[in-house]
């Protein structure tokens, strides 16, 4: 009878606590049980707990000594930043190669990747930072027009964290573009190592957050973002808690207790002055500890009781540690295999899939944070060494998963069957190299195949012109087919420059990296 009054009475509490709630316009979508105290709402310890307020992005101090002193905290904010400057950038335009390589030479002498290097990491830890390029003879308080550069006036990148600019928050972009809202000057503070009390147009910098904020929080951090190592601090606290729990366990695994008679009025004895009892017992037991081994043994009185305690195993350890660890590799999106360095685990798993999903967030962080930024840089470096840019210059990053020779001889192989096939109908002969060559970026074939072979070719006739021409001459090689007892004989493919006929069939034998 009393449960049916408590499920009555829970009922009506229920009933009421709706009726309290559409008048005041509120509705739960939440489960709740009251009369188990089940769900968020109710008298349950869930229920009270809540989020709080930790900005220890504005305590640059504290952030610095967690990634000197941490080297999880170094990780978290060094990883990211390599990997996305590691494999660098190539060119997709008809630039001559040797230009694009003269090219990349001069971005590194000029250190233009360890700088956005640098950038990258120190956004990362603080939650902002900048790079702006040197220009030797233009004010950086103007904005930027690459176009106006001269020879040599291009000096490199400076790189200022958020600490060493004041952002203009009363001044703000205003014209209509990505850049709308944000300040539109940077003033070098009197401690930064380089340029003091200069200012710096926003057309000029490259502007890194480390995590974006909502608006009304961006203004507290005057415009910038968040460090990333606030987000994920108390993982890091039960990590580091964790494993030097772990690690302290290890001196307790061997424990050795003795019993010493009157050990207590020796000791009382010894603040008095008398020190030849308690001296007495050190000697004692470091002769005990001296000879004691697997071939020693202990002397202790007879009076005396001697104990050894000793663990070796500590069962859940590992469960808890390895738990913990995939708790930051899921904060950082960063795989297990990669933040820790350790083998892939599971059966059947080579970890492969999950360095591709990485990969693929690396690229997209590159295209958004940098693509246009580094397009930019690059022109400016060509027009300060005097290189030529053509009208389709672009820049594309490099893939950071890098293929087997066993992959690439099997890629090269399936593009060039497909290439030579669509040389047989449709491409022609110059088509067909410029293709090639373009298998050679991605697998390091056919890089021999230089602009002269492709221009030579150019002079060659399409497939179906060859075709045309072999019917009224059969005598012109690489002609069109012929019939024979066993039907069509295809003809065979045209000779090439930079190939060789084959032995049999016409099936050109393409020449090899070296020879």
């Amino acid at each position: 009878m009393s449960r049916r009054r408590s499920v009555i009475a829970a009922r009506n509490l229920a009933q009421r606590v709706e009726r309290d709630q559409l008048q005041s316009g509120k509705t739960a979508d939440s489960f709740q049980n009251f009369l188990f105290n089940m769900g968020v709402g109710t008298a349950n310890p869930t229920s009270s707990s809540t989020y709080g307020f930790n900005p220890i992005t504005r305590n640059h101090t504290l952030l610095e000594w967690v990634h000197r002193g941490s080297w999880l905290g170094g990780v978290a904010v060094d990883l990211v930043a390599d990997d996305m400057t590691r494999a660098g950038i190539d060119f997709t335009s008809t630039m001559k190669p040797e230009d694009g390589e003269e090219l990349h030479a001069s971005a590194d002498r000029l250190a233009v990747w360890p700088s956005i290097n640098d950038a990258i990491k120190w956004s990362r830890l603080y939650g902002g930072c900048i790079a702006a390029p040197l220009i030797d003879g233009q004010d950086m308080a103007t904005p930027l027009y690459p176009d106006r550069l001269r020879k040599g006036q291009f000096k490199g990148l400076i790189v200022l964290d958020r600490w060493m600019v004041e952002p203009s928050l009363n001044n703000l972009v205003t014209e209509l573009g990505p850049s709308l809202g944000l300040p539109k000057f940077y003033k070098v503070s009197i401690s930064a190592p380089a340029i003091p009390n200069m200012t710096i147009h926003h057309s000029r910098v490259l502007r890194l957050e480390g995590i974006r904020l909502p608006y009304w929080q961006r203004v507290a951090e005057n415009m910038w973002g968040e460090s990333v190592i606030e987000r994920l601090y108390d993982r890091m606290i039960a990590f580091d808690s964790a494993t030097t729990g772990a690690a302290q366990l290890v001196y307790r695994a061997h424990l050795r207790t003795i019993k010493v008679e009157s050990l207590r009025e020796a000791i009382a004895e010894s603040g008095l002055g008398n020190t030849f009892a308690v001296s007495g017992i050190f000697r004692y037991f470091e002769m005990m500890r001296r000879f004691q081994s697997i071939e020693g043994m202990s002397l202790i009185d007879s009076r005396d009781e001697f104990e050894v305690s000793q663990a070796t195993a500590f069962s859940g350890l590992a469960d808890a540690l390895n738990q913990f660890g995939q708790q930051l590799a899921g904060a950082l999106q960063i795989p297990l295999t990669r933040l820790f360095g350790q083998s892939p685990g599971g059966l059947n798993s080579s970890g492969d899939s999950d360095l591709r999903t990485y990969y693929d967030g690396i690229m997209q962080r590159q295209k958004s944070d940098l693509g246009v930024f580094l397009l930019q840089l690059y022109k400016m470096i060509a027009i300060s060494e005097g290189i030529p840019i053509p009208k389709d210059f672009r820049i594309t990053f490099n893939s950071l998963w890098q293929m087997t020779p066993e992959q690439k001889a099997a890629v090269a192989s399936t593009r060039t069957n497909a290439v030579l096939e669509a040389g047989a109908t449709v491409l022609k002969p110059s088509g067909v190299l410029r293709e090639l060559r373009q298998i050679g970026r991605d697998t390091g074939t056919f890089t021999n195949i230089t602009d002269k072979d492709i221009k030579e070719a150019e002079d060659l006739p399409a497939p179906d012109a060859m075709a045309e021409t072999q019917e009224l001459n059969p005598k012109v090689p690489g002609g069109g087919g012929f019939q024979g007892s066993g039907g069509a004989i295809p003809r065979p493919a045209p000779k090439l420059p930079g190939m060789e006929g084959g032995a049999t069939g016409g099936v050109p034998k393409l020449k090899a990296v070296g020879e």
